[in-house]
């Protein structure tokens, strides 16, 4: 019985092991697109006589604390007063719709364009709202802004125009970050979303793959939304899966790189889990949905794989927390049963991919990070380790919504709170919307930091000083997750009683 659960154990160490490097490799051919896209001259597409009629849209539930500055920066957009309108989509069910209609009453003075379209439910969520509301938008062309982005003034100048070619259906604009000092939290989430931004969607924009609306920051054509089947509310990513059917349709989309539109990071650990979530868990649904589509479509074949990659790209998170719980037993399987040895050589690999993926981020960081050489370099040094060590921490929680989408099981839109956090000393445990309570997978997550201590003990007691990294990696992560639960429960408990 030992024997076969030593077996289990090295089969799914194996499987995890390539499916690291397999997604890996694909990293490393993006990188590659990326680095030789560097050198080509950007595209500078503006037409001072191209003016389409544009709605923008602001998909808004329960934003207190960040709908007065959206609408705003929404408003103060330079283009010809007849041919914009906004469209708040406001399915709130608390103060933000009290906000929001007097916010546009102040803008109507203004004789500014702007509607607000309340829904007697939710039903569908975000994707439901911006259906329901595309029937009633003028425009041929979609602008749409989640309620923590604040869009220049050129914004419709430096994408609309990219709408003469008739064939791009969507232009998505890189996100930038309003709060990135405000904590060591959301740098570490900064230099994920830089590395998929500059990366990963200009790398395949480039080599001519599919890349994925995101969700905010970008502009539709309403013909091409029409055309894939309008949105669909049976994923948690209705921009991933609506990108796909376009692309799959033969629209082409248009990714800017050079042009930020910020936004701001989630400041609680809570708020990063429950976004995450949504986003890998959307993701396998989508994969579940569009995979068998994208198999048999008549594309060249390096489209097709990483387009098929990229739709399997969030099961990353179940390899890494498959491969890091296994560390633990794989010490006594090697100390112990020498017969299994030759499977460890492939442990070579991790070197491989570590490699690759240091560089991927490596790269990003220092192309979105200021400051002269040696401080970029030394940041990087010195954030690249917690920010694996972090995303490790949120893969049990990841990888838990990815077998869930796809087995199908549904859950409801949990939506990214919105604090208005941009310098550290805000207060934001005073604010509402803090989803703080320690659960199940919180319990299990403080597990999880006993059971990589007693790992990394026992690789010194072993000797097997190759698996201190990843050990000591996985409890920084999960000690991080763990204790920042912990505290953020604690502040919020503290000001329940003084208030």
């Amino acid at each position: 019985m030992l024997d076969v659960f030593v077996n289990i154990i090295v089969v799914l160490y194996a499987l995890a092991i390539l499916f690291v490097l397999f997604h890996s490799l694909f990293d490393a051919h993006l990188i590659f697109h990326y680095l030789r896209s560097q050198g080509r001259k950007k595209d500078n597409v503006y037409h001072e006589n191209f003016t389409p009629f544009v709605t923008i849209q602001l998909p808004v539930y329960n934003e207190l604390h960040v709908v007065e500055r959206l609408i705003d920066a929404v408003a103060a957009i330079d283009y010809p007063a007849d041919k914009i309108e906004i469209q708040v989509l406001d399915d709130s069910t608390d103060k933000t719709s009290e906000i929001i209609a007097n916010k546009i009453a102040l803008l109507h003075q203004q004789n500014i364009s702007i509607q607000h379209i309340k829904r007697g439910n939710r039903e569908g969520f975000k994707a439901g709202a911006l259906k329901s509301a595309l029937s009633l938008a003028k425009g041929n062309f979609l602008a749409v802004f989640d309620a923590d982005f604040l869009p220049s003034k050129d914004f419709l100048k430096k994408t609309i125009s990219f709408f003469t070619d008739p064939c791009i259906g969507m232009v998505q604009t890189k996100w930038g970050h309003i709060n990135k000092e405000v904590s060591l939290l959301a740098k570490l989430q900064a230099i994920a979303l830089d590395g998929h931004f500059s990366i990963e969607q200009q790398g395949r924009n480039a080599a001519g793959y599919f890349i994925n609306f995101n969700g905010t920051a970008g502009v539709w054509r309403k013909q091409t939304i029409l055309d894939a089947g309008n949105w669909q509310a049976d994923t948690l990513t209705e921009d991933f899966d609506l990108s796909y059917r376009a692309q799959m349709k033969g629209w082409q989309f248009k990714y800017l790189e050079d042009f930020s539109t910020p936004a701001e990071l989630p400041p609680l650990v809570s708020a990063l889990k429950s976004q995450q979530f949504r986003w890998t868990k959307g993701g396998a649904e989508t994969a579940r949905k569009n995979l068998k589509t994208l198999f048999f479509l008549p594309l060249p074949l390096s489209v097709k794989l990483h387009g098929i990659f990229h739709l399997i790209y969030s099961f990353g998170f179940v390899s890494i927390i498959m491969y890091a719980l296994l560390a633990v037993p794989l010490l006594f399987v090697k100390e112990y049963y020498s017969q299994y040895n030759f499977v460890f050589t492939i442990t070579r690999f991790i070197g491989i991919s570590l490699c690759i993926y240091i560089l991927h981020y490596f790269i990003s960081y220092f192309n979105n990070t200021k400051g002269s050489v040696g401080k970029r370099i030394s940041g990087f040094v010195f954030y690249f380790p917690l920010f694996v060590s972090l995303f490790i921490g949120i893969s049990l929680s990841n990888a838990i919504g990815i077998i869930q989408g796809y087995l199908g099981i549904k859950s409801g839109f949990v939506r990214t709170p919105k604090f208005n956090t941009i310098n550290p000393g805000d207060m934001i445990m005073k604010r509402e919307y803090a989803e703080t309570n320690i659960n199940w997978l919180t319990f299990i997550e403080g597990v999880l930091v006993f059971y990589f201590l007693f790992g990394l003990i026992q690789a010194i007691y072993f000797k097997n000083y190759s698996s201190i990294p990843l050990l000591l990696m996985a409890f920084t992560g999960f000690f991080m997750v763990f204790g920042l639960s912990l505290r953020e429960r604690n502040k919020k408990s503290l000001v329940a009683v003084h208030e």
